[in-house]
C-alpha cells in the first residue's frame, strides 16, 4: 500500500481555512491579517459613490475680535456685493445636472426660490354657447382680424362664425371624414383642414372653394400649423410623421420621421426650433426646418403628449398629457417647471399675453393657471347641453381670441362654447389662495 505525503505548506492553508469556518468574526484577524490600505481604499470609494455628488458647506467664518467688539467701521455696500454673491444662501438641497442629463439632488447652498408670488387673474365665466355642428367639434382657429373664426367637426364639415355674435356664415364641405385640424393663414386669404380621411386641403375664402390637395400621409391626419412667416404647412399624421409642405407648389419639403406612435400636435414659431411636435409616444422632438432632422428629444413626459401651446411674448411653450403640464425654454428645450393640478387626459392648451394659461380635459374640466407661478385659480367643469350624453363632456380644442379677452373651447357636446372674465370680480372677491401656492412649491420641490 502506497502512502500519499501531504507537503507541510498544504497542511498549513488547510488548517487555516479551517479555523477560519469555526472561528468569530473578531478572530479572524489574527488568521488572515487585514490590509489596512485596502480598507481605507474601499471606503473611499464606497463615500465616493453614496457622496460624490454633495457639496460641502462653507464654513461661517466667526467675527473676529474687532468686529465683535464693534470698534471698525461699517465696511460701504458696494464692496459687500460681491462678497454676498460668492456667498451660498441658506438652501440645503439642490439639483444638479450631469452631463449625462442625470438629475441630481446636492447639498449646497446655491438653490434658486421657486415660491413665486402669483399674478391675479380674475375668473372667466361663459358668455356664450353656439351650437351649428352635428359631431364633435375636433378644431378651432381666429382669424387675424378678430372678427370670425373656424370650426372644424366630426360632421365632416368646416364651419365659419362671426365672432362678435355668434352667428353661422358659412359651411365648406368637402372632408369625408372627421375634420381634426383648421388653420386659417394670417397673409393669404386661406383656410387650411385636415382631417381622418388622410386629406389635407387649402381653402380659398374667396371663393370657398379647394383650389389644392396635399397628398402623402398614410393615415389620418390630426393636427396642422401654418409658419408665422414662411410660407409652409405643417401637419402631423396617425402614420407617426409630420410633413412639412410648400402651400404654394403642393411640394413635400421634409418627412419629419422619428415618433413611434400618432402626431397628435404641431407648433410653429419663427425662431429655433421653429417646429415641434408632440406624440402619442410621449416624447416631444423639436425640429431643424432647414434639414428635417431632429435637433432635440424630450421625454420628461411618461403619457402620450396631446396639446402643445406656445406663449405669446416669452421664448417657451408647454406641454399638455395626462401625467403633468410641463413648461420649456427654447431653443434647446430647458425644463422650467411643472404646472400641476389638472388630473385628467389633457387635450387642448390656451395661453394669453395676460399670463393665463388654460387647459381643456377629456373629462370635460377647465382649467385656469397663472403662467409664472403655476398657480391654478380656477377650476370648473363645462355644462353639457341638453340632448348629450353625460360622457360626451371632453373639450377637444381652444384658443384666445386675438386680444385674448375671450377663449374658444370646441366640446363634445357639439357645441362651441365662449368664455371671458367676469369683469365684476376684484381681489377682494376672489383673493389668491396662498396656501395652495405653497402647497404647488412643495410639489415643484419634489421633481
Amino acid at each position: 500500500m502506497t502512502t500519499t505525503t501531504i507537503p507541510d505548506e498544504y497542511m498549513a492553508a488547510s488548517a487555516m481555512c479551517t479555523a477560519a469556518m469555526f472561528a468569530s468574526s473578531s478572530a479572524l484577524d489574527s488568521v488572515f491579517p487585514v490590509d489596512r490600505r485596502a480598507n481605507e481604499i474601499r471606503v473611499q470609494a464606497k463615500i465616493a459613490s453614496q457622496y460624490g455628488a454633495a457639496r460641502p458647506a462653507q464654513p461661517t467664518p466667526r467675527p473676529t475680535e474687532e468686529s465683535a467688539s464693534g470698534t471698525s467701521a461699517p465696511m460701504p455696500v458696494e464692496s459687500q456685493v460681491e462678497p454676498m454673491a460668492k456667498q451660498s444662501s441658506s438652501a440645503l438641497i439642490t439639483r444638479e445636472t450631469r452631463r449625462d442629463n442625470q438629475s441630481l439632488i446636492t447639498t449646497g447652498r446655491n438653490r434658486p426660490r421657486l415660491d413665486v408670488r402669483p399674478q391675479w387673474h380674475a375668473p372667466w365665466k361663459l358668455m356664450r354657447v353656439i351650437s351649428g355642428h352635428t359631431g364633435w367639434v375636433r378644431s378651432v382657429s381666429v382669424d387675424v382680424s378678430n372678427e370670425w373664426f373656424a370650426t372644424g367637426s366630426a360632421d365632416r364639415t368646416i364651419k365659419i362664425w362671426d365672432l362678435a355674435s355668434g352667428q353661422l356664415k358659412l359651411t365648406l364641405t368637402g372632408h369625408v371624414h372627421t375634420v381634426r385640424g383648421v388653420a386659417i393663414s394670417a397673409r393669404h386669404p386661406y383656410l387650411f383642414s385636415v382631417g381622418e380621411d388622410k386629406m389635407v386641403k387649402n381653402w380659398d375664402l374667396e371663393t370657398n372653394r379647394v383650389i389644392r390637395s396635399y397628398h402623402g400621409h398614410l393615415s389620418g391626419v390630426y393636427t396642422c400649423a401654418l409658419h408665422p412667416t414662411l410660407d409652409i404647412l405643417v401637419t402631423g399624421a396617425r402614420d407617426s410623421t409630420a410633413r412639412v409642405w410648400d402651400m404654394r407648389t403642393k411640394a413635400q419639403v421634409h418627412v419629419l420621421s422619428g415618433h413611434s406612435h400618432t402626431v397628435a400636435s404641431v407648433v410653429c414659431q419663427a425662431t429655433d426650433p421653429q417646429v415641434i411636435t408632440g406624440s402619442h409616444d410621449s416624447t416631444i422632438r423639436q425640429w431643424d426646418l432647414a434639414s428635417g432632422r431632429t435637433q432635440t428629444v424630450l421625454t420628461h413626459h411618461k403619457k402620450s403628449v396631446r396639446a402643445l401651446v406656445s406663449h405669446p411674448e416669452e421664448y417657451t411653450y408647454a406641454s399638455g398629457a395626462p401625467d403633468n403640464i410641463k413648461v420649456w425654454q427654447c431653443p434647446n428645450g430647458v425644463f422650467l417647471r411643472n404646472v400641476t393640478g389638472h388630473n385628467a387626459i389633457v387635450n387642448a392648451l390656451a395661453i394669453n399675453s395676460e399670463n393665463v394659461l388654460v387647459s381643456g380635459g377629456d373629462d370635460g374640466s377647465l382649467k385656469f393657471f397663472d403662467w409664472k407661478s403655476g398657480y391654478n385659480f380656477q377650476s370648473m367643469n363645462s355644462i353639457v347641453q341638453p340632448g348629450s350624453l353625460d360622457a360626451e363632456a371632453a373639450i377637444y380644442a381652444m384658443q384666445f381670441d386675438q386680444t385674448g379677452t375671450r377663449l374658444i373651447t370646441c366640446e363634445a357636446d357639439k357645441t362651441i362654447k365662449i368664455w371671458r372674465e367676469d369683469p365684476d370680480a376684484s381681489e377682494d372677491t376672489h383673493p389668491i389662495d396662498m396656501e395652495q401656492v405653497r402647497l404647488n412649491a412643495k410639489r415643484r420641490d419634489m421633481y
